[in-house]
């Protein structure tokens, strides 16, 4: 099958000859490797995952480099960390651009080797899932939202056609095994798939992380060292609030989302359309379903936004806003195929309470047109 164009491309093209390393992060299989092989055919390709390789990096990292010394794709980098000072003191003789890419699916350890031996020789990238424009290049964009959510956005599902209940349970099992026992030493993994089954279960809502100890039975600083480590191996984000109050108390306890609704519906045991009957998990499953998207196009796309919520005391909520300048771009976030007024009232409510500050404000809804309204835009879900 034909590889699939990704959005992050033409940025990472751009960069190369600017920075003398790429590192490129993000989930297991949502296709790192594919994409560095494809669009620099002329770098080496050398995997820290086998063994041998690793172990030769690991022991003599000097010789290693002497072997590998230029044009080369070091895949999960974060394996290896003994080579890091190395790759800072290579770079730095030759003065070259575009020298090497590092890969590597565990952003914490990735990036706290990249912070301790190569700030400022790097240019970052986050490689996500599929996003709407790259699922509708290959002509996998389904017109039922729900059918795409459930599906999830890993390329394995659609370019190998595996049936999303078998890829998410291998998946999960899979991360498990190999990135769970590498970033922690948990013993009880059966706990441990539980405490992911019962994150997905709180997706779009505020973290409460003692009410999530005491329903999966352990420690709030357990729980909280577990929620780390589905973060930096990319299973869930957190989305924080905007701490401006605009003279309102405001909540500042961040909200809970996975980075593909997929994984999540797996967790929730939802198999089919059907299976969504409760409206409240049906809302929360889309607006997990588009703030993960909008996150998938600020990554591939390169934008370099920040995004948050915002929500006070007296329960006026905005479901995401990004700042641009001076003013907010603002999103409501609907599940529902028919247009209210009553819909817009969220929007409206923070117009009033930051004045003058509103820039674009946007209500994201499950239908499909797009409506220009005298305050609001009004954009279908696969419009984004």
């Amino acid at each position: 099958m034909a590889v699939i164009g990704r959005q992050i491309e033409s940025s990472m093209r751009d960069l190369l000859p600017k920075y003398p390393i790429l590192a490129v992060t993000g989930p297991r299989q949502s296709g790192k490797t594919t994409l560095l092989k494809s669009i620099f055919p002329d770098f080496t390709y050398v995997s820290l995952e086998d063994p041998n390789v690793r172990s030769f990096a690991q022991s003599d990292p000097l010789a290693f480099l002497e072997k590998y010394p230029r044009k080369i794709i070091f895949d999960e980098a974060q394996r290896a960390p003994e080579l890091f000072s190395y790759l800072q003191t290579a770079v730095d003789k030759s003065g070259e651009m575009g020298q090497f890419i590092l890969s590597g699916s565990q952003n914490f350890h990735l990036m706290e080797r990249i912070t301790q031996s190569l700030a400022g020789r790097v240019a970052l990238f986050r490689l996500l899932p599929f996003d709407f424009s790259e699922l509708a290049s290959g002509g996998w964009l389904s017109d039922n939202w729900q059918e795409t959510a459930i599906k999830g956005c890993y390329p394995a599902v659609y370019d190998r056609d595996i049936a999303p209940p078998v890829f998410y349970a291998n998946y999960l099992q899979t991360y498990i095994d190999r990135d769970v026992s590498n970033l922690s030493g948990i013993q009880d993994l059966r706990r441990f798939q539980n405490f992911i089954a019962l994150c997905a279960g709180r997706t779009g809502q505020l973290l409460n992380l003692s009410n999530l100890a005491n329903e999966c039975g352990i420690s709030q600083p357990t729980a909280k060292s577990w929620l780390t480590i589905l973060e930096s191996s990319y299973i869930v984000f957190l989305l924080q609030p905007y701490y401006e109050n605009f003279n309102k108390r405001i909540v500042k306890t961040p909200k809970l989302y996975f980075y593909d609704t997929g994984l999540a519906a797996f967790l929730m045991g939802i198999r089919t359309v059907e299976d969504i009957s409760n409206p409240v998990s049906n809302g929360a499953l889309f607006e997990n379903f588009i703030i993960a998207e909008l996150f998938k196009q600020n990554f591939h796309q390169y934008q370099l936004r920040q995004y948050w919520f915002w929500r006070d005391s007296t329960g006026n909520e905005i479901d995401l806003l990004t700042q641009k300048g001076l003013s907010f771009d603002i999103f409501e976030i609907k599940s529902t195929k028919t247009i209210v007024p009553a819909l817009f009232k969220s929007l409206e409510q923070f117009a009033q309470i930051a004045v003058g500050k509103v820039g674009r404000s946007t209500l994201i809804y499950s239908g499909a047109d797009i409506e220009n309204r005298s305050r609001h835009q009004v954009l279908g879900w696969n419009r984004l």
